[in-house]
């Protein structure tokens, strides 16, 4: 099995940003998803380098075209490393490989007599760079860039796109995956129930130099998107080339919404006049909105991926883009979202039970992989939900659905954290009787992990390769690596050692502001005269805040208090086990909690509160946050054994 995975190339009159990153993600994403799957993979991406607007864009910085392109397309390729998208190929239509096999095309399609000379005049968009038609006009302007659109008559060359018309709509009927989702194949459908008009394929010398010169008359250059669609020929060795023959048959494309018309209309009938079969599928996403307002240079919204892989890390950055968005409908960026995201579904979820698992591998068994005692009934709803998300995560993801895939994942998460909380392991361990049945829960906690680890590869690679590493697994070992090895329970062998990591996904305190920089939270101004200990802080010596004993305690188990909205009871490991009432019930919720490292003042005189012994004090602190007051733990962000002292 193959596949041939591509972006659109990128025009290079502005920097990478948003848009840019989650489509080269979401190809990313598939292509590691179709490695997972055993398939023989091609990704491509790439720059568009030629046109009008490059032009421009050079003249405003004072250089010459190719100084500007080289500039723009390196920022691109330099990006992509940082989001860890691993392409196979880097295209650019400045390469002299494309401007020769652009040429070719042309000259066979010429010399097949679908290319003809004519006099045109026309509405044409120098932000589209190309001619509209009256019905694509709103309110007489382009609907993309909101100008109107300036009337030009000239003789150009023409491709016969009409010519294919009616074969290009009986092949979108016959094949209903060709574009997805529905709404585009409808949108494109429709368009085509009105005559096709002739492109126009070229552009004259004396307005436009900037372009591959036609191979039949040196007085015009190439119409960008007749040079731009061939890179996806190009680059895997047209007409000869090896890779040509075994990939171009299974060719799906990724684009965003607006150069559908492009991609569903232009190129199919240029591949019909080429004589060469239809790519496969064309996979069609929506736009990234900022909170609710789409990108905009002129607004100053544009957001940049560099920056938020700084703030937040390119895991949370892959993550959320692709969780966020329903693939082919608009989504929305803000920060406090993907703050939210990496808080709840990393740090809690997904952080805190790895965290737990692995804590009590190593605190119960010396960080060695149990052996399980038998398959038990009450642990068949872990097994059936792991195996009914594994058939969930390969339809969906092979979709483009790449949030339900998440979902999938995330609802074995959910279950896996209610699995610890439902048997008790730190019970279980202190009973001697049931020695065995800790080993399988412990066991079933760890291949629930591993598979965790095989399904996140794609999505999230550097995380997965450190949950790899975690469970003892080289990056490459198939049981993390293949879905076909891999996917199947209870493959994991008892004896193996885990490896001590650090926090998969520290949590992310406090606000972030529109640069992507993390701001620290005002502190609240306490009335000293109404706070005696405040009012005494500043009067204490050193000796006396030296007898706090402070420690890191493990959270292992976290209960509501009845009766009290404030109180949580507490369960830590110090490394011993002992109970803390702590005050922060408005503040966090007990699941949040669990698998968290604190700090802990150790050596206080237990006090009962609500009728339960409290052996301890958690430190936390207030801030000021949009003028309320939220209380925030003290935690520990690279994990330590519980009981280390605080010094």
């Amino acid at each position: 099995m193959t596949t041939y995975i591509t972006t659109p190339i990128y025009y290079v009159n502005a920097q990478p940003h948003l848009g840019h990153a989650y489509t080269t993600i979401v190809a990313d994403t598939y292509s590691r998803f179709k490695r997972l799957c055993g398939e023989r993979v091609r990704f491509q991406t790439g720059t568009d380098e030629h046109g009008d607007k490059i032009v421009k864009a050079a003249e405003n910085e004072n250089v010459p075209p190719r100084q500007y392109v080289d500039r723009i397309s390196a920022q691109f390729r330099d990006t992509w490393p940082l989001l860890q998208v691993e392409a196979d190929h880097f295209i650019r239509t400045t390469d002299a490989e494309h401007v020769a096999v652009v040429r070719a095309i042309l000259q066979k399609v010429y010399d097949s007599g679908d290319i003809y000379f004519d006099e045109y005049s026309g509405l044409y968009c120098r932000g589209c760079e190309r001619y509209l038609t009256e019905k694509e006009l709103v309110d007489g302007n382009c609907p993309d860039h909101q100008t109107p659109p300036q009337e030009i008559a000239e003789q150009n060359y023409f491709f016969r796109m009409s010519r294919y018309q009616v074969p290009l709509i009986e092949h979108i009927r016959n094949n209903p995956d060709f574009i997805s989702p529905e709404r585009y194949r409808n949108e494109v459908l429709a368009f085509l129930s009105e005559p096709l008009t002739d492109l126009c394929i070229s552009r004259p010398k004396s307005r436009l130099t900037w372009g591959i010169e036609l191979p039949f008359d040196d007085k015009f250059v190439t119409y960008v998107w007749f040079d731009a669609l061939i890179n996806y020929l190009t680059g895997i060795g047209y007409p000869d080339g090896q890779d040509f023959q075994e990939f171009w048959s299974v060719a799906e494309h990724l684009i965003a919404k607006d150069i559908l018309k492009p991609h569903a209309i232009y190129w199919p009938t240029m591949l019909m006049a080429m004589g060469l079969p239809l790519y496969q599928k064309l996979h069609v996403h929506g736009y990234w909105n900022v909170d609710d307002t789409k990108m905009s240079k002129s607004i100053g919204n544009v957001i940049r991926p560099k920056e938020l892989v700084e703030a937040y890390g390119v895991d949370t950055l892959r993550y959320f883009t692709l969780r966020e968005m329903s693939f082919g409908l608009d989504s929305s960026f803000s920060y406090e979202a993907i703050v939210a995201r990496h808080n709840a579904d990393l740090a809690n979820d997904l952080g805190n039970l790895f965290s737990r698992a692995t804590t009590m591998v190593w605190k119960y068994r010396a960080g060695r992989i149990p052996t399980p005692s038998g398959a038990s009934e009450e642990d068949r709803p872990l097994r059936e939900a792991a195996q009914a998300m594994l058939r969930e995560y390969r339809q969906t993801m092979a979709e483009f659905r790449f949030h339900l895939g998440l979902q999938a994942i995330w609802e074995l998460v959910g279950l896996a954290n209610k699995y610890i909380v439902g048997n008790e392991p730190w019970a279980l361990a202190k009973d001697v009787e049931k020695t065995e049945r800790l080993d399988t829960v412990l066991y079933n906690l760890l291949e629930c992990l591993r598979l965790l680890t095989l399904t996140l590869r794609p999505i999230i690679p550097g995380a997965a390769a450190k949950m790899a590493a975690g469970l003892g697994f080289d990056a490459d070992d198939m049981l993390v690596a293949s879905l076909d090895k891999g996917g199947a329970w209870g493959l994991l062998a008892p004896g193996g050692e885990l490896t001590a990591i650090s926090a998969l996904f520290p949590r992310i305190e406090g606000k972030t502001d529109e640069s992507g920089e993390k701001i620290k939270e005002e502190r609240s101004q306490s009335k000293k005269q109404k706070d005696p200990v405040m009012a005494e802080v500043d009067l204490v010596d050193f000796h006396y805040f030296q007898k706090l004993d402070l420690r890191v305690a493990e959270i292992i188990a976290v209960e509501p208090i009845k009766n009290s909205k404030k109180l949580l009871q507490i369960t830590v490991l110090a490394p011993e086990e002992r109970t803390i009432v702590a005050g922060i019930a408005e503040h966090y919720r007990p699941e949040e909690l669990i698998g968290s490292q604190v700090v802990i003042v150790a050596n206080l005189k237990p006090a009962k509160l609500m009728g339960i012994n409290s052996h301890g004090m958690i430190l936390a602190a207030k801030f000021l946050v949009d003028g309320k007051e939220k209380l925030v733990l003290s935690r520990v962000q690279e994990r330590v054994a519980p009981g280390c002292k605080v010094a």
